[in-house]
């Protein structure tokens, strides 16, 4: 919320959920290799490491797409602040890049919003991924200091030793029924 406890946005719009991704029984096989893609990124499951193979369980969806919105009561999805086309993943170069889109041109929570999709990333994915969340250009007033705060490691690290900060990142990541 903005200072004063006022909404900055206070009537989003909202916008549809995509559908489940159907599971296959390959992509259940931990013996085949499942490449990783936008919109595994998206949908991306909740993963606990063996080694340094990640093992993915169906059962246990976290989505990316449903990170809580740190004002509303609803998910970045539906509030199309993130979309599985500004998703881009290069399993070869093990590198996955995640624009996403403020709900207003002005928005203060746009640094921590991209942080909840970083941390959510940093958690999820094997460490072997280089992960780059932007805002999508020409989206927000400040886009340029933003990035820059997102893309700066230390900054990151810095943030997430800050207990107070950590403890909104970790509300926006925690899975709510829908």
């Amino acid at each position: 919320m903005s200072a004063g406890g006022r909404l900055e946005n206070a009537n989003p719009v909202i916008f549809q959920r995509s559908g489940e991704r159907l599971l296959t029984a390959s992509d259940e096989d931990e013996d085949v290799h499942d490449r990783i893609d936008d919109r595994e990124i998206f949908d991306i499951l909740f993963m606990t490491s063996t080694g340094s193979f990640p093992v993915l369980i169906g059962s246990l969806p976290h989505l990316i797409r449903s990170i809580n919105d740190p004002e509303h009561p609803l998910s970045l999805e539906e509030l199309n602040v993130v979309e599985q086309v500004r998703v881009k993943v290069n399993d070869a170069e093990s590198s996955v890049g995640v624009e996403f889109t403020p709900t207003i041109p002005h928005c203060s929570m746009a640094t921590l919003i991209g942080l909840s999709i970083k941390v959510k990333l940093l958690r999820s994915l094997p460490d072997r991924f280089k992960i780059d969340v932007q805002i999508t250009p020409g989206t927000h007033a400040s886009e340029e200091a933003v990035n820059k705060q997102l893309a700066d490691k230390e900054r990151v690290a810095a943030a997430l030793e800050n207990s107070s900060l950590l403890e909104v990142v970790n509300q926006c990541l925690t899975t709510r029924s829908i």
